[in-house]
């Protein structure tokens, strides 16, 4: 009886006309380091990062250039947008562009977007009623053309599950680690970053990966309220509320939640909001109370003790140790 093979995470490059190719270039090494620390740790149950470059040409559709594994067969489960020095005319984007963006995210795919790159989201309407950041020379007109758009000017990365935006043109690198992150774990992508000499946050090796959703299922309906769920931050859901979301009978939407995302809905709503409390401890400096509030719990003491028991730290000893404001 043969070895398994691994399983392969596909992870999208785009590169569009002014797009910074160090940044292509960069995420591409670091991928490949991650692999290779991921081998060198023999996890054999660890994924194989699959890197692919996406060229925009004109109208069409964005069509792939470079595949580091060409042989192997994936859908795309994350998209990154690298950051462009010469700018980016959000008004020149092609229709067919943001199409494909709203069809790689709906089929699952985590879209990154670095500095400008989030432009890129924003115009697509994906980001709409979301958080997001950009870079800080674009804030002010971003505020302006999206209006609709929860903009976070003073925060570096805002990471909302399955859109994440940065504000530094150097920021890739962080997103980079964010995917490793996610996919091989903390230890993998803390590696990565001390071989590469960069920056990387200590939370995510400390307290454990920022909430990561499973979103690459191909359970059509689940993804529904998981984008939904995002979307709202899980502040005011009930189990009713979900299924009919679903348009499902809540017992089968229990059943096919669990088995899509590996959570009970109330866990993954808990994961939620702890992951968007992280946020604020890190880069705000509210209350405690007011965070819990913010993030749908009415009750503080319910909210420490939820956020102890998924990250290990009381809220206040996480600010203190993580918070960029103390």
């Amino acid at each position: 009886m043969g070895a398994e093979k691994a399983a392969i995470a596909e992870l999208g490059v785009l590169i569009y006309p002014g797009a910074q190719m160090a940044a292509v270039h960069g995420l591409t090494d670091l991928f490949g380091v991650a692999n290779r620390i991921a081998a060198e740790h023999q996890a054999a149950q660890l994924p194989v990062l699959r890197v692919s470059h996406w060229q925009v040409d004109g109208d069409q559709p964005p069509a792939r250039v470079f595949d580091s594994h060409p042989d192997t067969e994936s859908e795309l489960l994350a998209v990154l947008i690298p950051p462009s020095i010469a700018g980016f005319n959000a008004a020149q984007m092609p229709a067919s562009l943001a199409q494909w963006l709203r069809d790689q995210h709906a089929r699952g795919a985590t879209l990154g977007g670095v500095c400008v790159g989030s432009l890129m989201l924003a115009e697509s309407g994906l980001l709409d009623g979301r958080s997001a950041t950009t870079h800080w020379t674009s804030a002010k007109a971003f505020a302006e053309q999206y209006p609709k758009i929860k903009l976070k000017a003073d925060t570096p990365i805002v990471d909302d599950g399955d859109l994440i935006t940065t504000a530094g043109l150097m920021a890739w690198s962080e997103l980079g680690l964010r995917l490793v992150d996610r996919l091989l774990g903390p230890s993998i992508a803390s590696g990565t970053a001390r071989f590469l000499v960069i920056e990387h946050s200590d939370s995510a090796s400390e307290c454990g990966s920022n909430f990561a959703p499973i979103l690459n299922h191909g359970d059509a309906a689940i993804l529904k309220v998981q984008h939904w769920l995002q979307s709202t931050g899980a502040t005011d859901v009930s189990l009713t509320a979900m299924a009919q979301r679903a348009g499902l009978e809540e017992r089968t939407f229990l059943r096919r939640f669990r088995a899509a995302s590996g959570l009970k809905p109330t866990e993954y709503c808990q994961h939620l909001r702890v992951g968007k409390a992280r946020e604020m401890l890190e880069f705000s400096n509210g209350t405690i109370d007011h965070i819990a509030w913010t993030v749908g719990y009415q009750d503080p003491g319910a909210f420490r003790a939820i956020f102890k028991k998924i990250t290990g730290l009381a809220p206040s000893d996480y600010r203190a140790r993580f918070g960029l404001m103390r």
